[in-house]
């Protein structure tokens, strides 16, 4: 009878163990393949609409709508300065920059902040037009850069300034931006 009763006994056992074993198995199937969706499928945020249209950012790519926008946004920040608002300027410039090219463009705007501290020379950029390539992750806009000195404008030039940019994740952040040269402005 106890030979009866340990087989018996066993036998249970052995059906639990497998029982055991299909059901993580199934359990691990369904987590891989809710894993593999998760990470082959292309997120999405819907932002609050600001302008004529809501904006999405999604993982597969960046639009040309937002790009468009943020540009306008980085121009106006990038581009409009004066001696009282430098330490912002840097800052803010800096917190929308990618972490592997914030060394070299806190460099250079250092010296610009070196340069303009303790003057009167402001700046301002008034937007003519856009060209925006959600494909490369460039934005190039043209307009006019003024140059003022105390309350009298000095300069007013027609220049294009370039934007690169880089996307990964669901985050746009600047990679590099400076004024185009032609030949006639690099002959200067």
């Amino acid at each position: 009878m106890d030979l009866a009763f340990s087989h018996a006994s066993n036998q249970r056992v052995l059906r639990q163990r497998n029982v055991l074993v299909v059901v993580a198995g199934a359990l691990a199937g369904i987590t891989a393949l809710l894993l593999a969706l998760g990470v082959s499928r292309d997120r999405e945020i819907v932002l609050q609409p600001v302008l004529r249209s809501p904006v999405t950012v999604s993982s597969a790519g960046v639009s040309r709508e937002y790009l468009e926008m943020i540009t306008r946004d980085v121009v106006v920040l990038t581009l409009d300065r004066s001696p009282q608002n430098l330490e912002y300027w840097m800052n803010a410039v800096l917190e929308i920059t990618s972490p592997r090219t914030q060394g070299k463009i806190k460099g250079d705007l250092l010296k610009i902040v070196n340069e303009q501290r303790g003057s009167s020379i402001s700046q301002f950029f008034t937007i003519e037009s856009m060209n925006i390539d959600p494909k490369n992750l460039r934005s190039e806009v043209t307009g006019e850069l003024h140059t003022i000195v105390g309350n009298k404008v000095i300069s007013r030039e027609r220049r294009t300034f370039r934007y690169d940019w880089e996307y990964e994740g669901l985050s746009l952040r600047l990679v590099g931006f400076g004024m185009v040269r032609t030949g006639k402005e690099q002959d200067k």
